[in-house]
């Protein structure tokens, strides 16, 4: 295939990266979601069975390819049995050096997060939580249809923090119109006060085709305003700053030395493995490839020996505009030396429009790096897409 001559050619180039292992599987559809997942969880044998044959033929992608981290996603990884775990566990050690691996993740629901299933991850190798939380309202989860409570939220952290885990994120959305600035205030103030390392923070956002679009467009929900909006970011921002986090990528934030390392790959472009229907992989150089959204399908062609996967060559236009969109996301923010092999010319057709970014306070400029002030980072997605080639 395509696909293994180009990323062959990348794997002496950088041998670390990331894998990213999806979990097709959710209890229920939350209403803001548009992930690839599916309810049929009565499936997850099959599933488990056709991402070990994706993970043993990946094996022809790279060469000597030694992930740094690996990325249990979804979906929900925590709605696998513990021998489904310990199935792809075991597939990916048999089929990938571990020498060089820094970090394990897996994603998990609160109700999922119990101490049979804590202590069986942890004793797997997995060394990082990912913990959706979402809220600590009880009607706010209700209305997003989460299937646990506030209750079970806390219950989930308290039984982490005794099997061991030391590096945990929790997941948190902000900007609803079921969440005051007084309990976002809460929520944050309580997880500062426990052994969490990391936040996820997402604003609300009316994705297309989800529940939430479906109720906006019937009038049964009505999104927030910019301005209340603003003020549940500009709460998160002080509330870091306060605590002495870093605020690493905009909806991203750790205590000192506890970035999450698996999305930092995507982040500075190192080569990576998707495993799993709509699992998407890059050869770190002009390949990336996408494998099919659709559970049955995907099953069918890793059982009957089919292509599973799309290929797209990537343009320097689309590499440069992927650099743009990535590192302006992040403290860091664009740096003119890693823009140099995309487009020399970028920075001088580029100056009046970020003059006026910089008068108008949404972006900073030093020497060669241009990063995203808070205000900036309310319209990251505009600003962007005005940088774009």
């Amino acid at each position: 295939m395509t696909i293994e001559k180009n990323a062959k050619q990348s794997g002496d180039l950088c041998c670390m990266g990331g894998i990213y292992i999806h979990i097709p599987f959710c209890a229920q559809a939350c209403t803001y979601c548009n992930f690839h997942f599916s309810t049929q969880i009565q499936h997850r044998g099959a599933m488990v069975d056709a991402l070990v044959k994706e993970i043993i033929q990946s094996e022809t992608i790279f060469t000597d390819f030694k992930p740094s981290t690996i990325y249990f996603g979804g979906g929900t990884p925590s709605l696998l049995t513990n021998e489904q775990v310990t199935k792809l566990m075991t597939t990916l050690k048999t089929v990938y050096s571990f020498e060089n691996i820094q970090e394990i993740t897996f994603e998990c629901n609160p109700e999922d997060a119990t101490p049979i299933k804590l202590n069986h991850w942890k004793s797997l190798g997995i060394n990082r939580l990912s913990i959706g939380l979402q809220s600590l309202q009880d009607l706010e989860l209700k209305e997003m249809n989460r299937t646990h409570s506030r209750l079970t939220s806390l219950v989930a952290v308290e039984n982490a923090l005794d099997a061991g885990f030391t590096n945990f994120n929790v997941d948190f959305i902000y900007g609803t119109p079921w969440k005051s600035h007084e309990q976002w205030i809460d929520e944050l103030d309580w997880a500062f006060s426990k052994n969490i390392t990391h936040i996820a923070a997402y604003a609300l956002t009316v994705e297309p085709k989800t529940v939430l679009d479906y109720q906006t467009r019937k009038g049964v929900f009505n999104p927030v305003a910019d301005v209340f909006m603003g003020e549940q970011f500009e709460i998160l921002q002080n509330k870091m700053h306060e605590n002495s986090w870093d605020a690493y990528e905009i909806s991203n934030y750790c205590k000192p030395g506890h970035r999450a390392l698996h999305n930092g790959n995507y982040w500075e472009g190192l080569p990576y493995l998707g495993i799993g229907p709509s699992a998407h992989g890059y050869d770190g150089i002009s390949q990336r490839w996408s494998n099919i959204a659709n559970n049955a399908e995907y099953m069918r062609c890793l059982e009957n020996g089919n292509a599973h996967t799309s290929i797209e060559d990537l343009s320097d236009e689309n590499r440069f505009n992927e650099y743009i969109m990535t590192a302006l996301r992040t403290s860091e923010g664009i740096k003119m030396s890693k823009l140099k092999p995309f487009n020399d010319k970028w920075w001088s057709k580029s100056a009046n429009k970020r003059e006026n970014m910089i008068e108008t306070g949404l972006i900073l400029q030093q020497n060669d790096r241009i990063w995203l002030t808070n205000n900036g980072k309310l319209i990251s997605d505009y600003i962007i897409s005005e940088l774009m080639v």
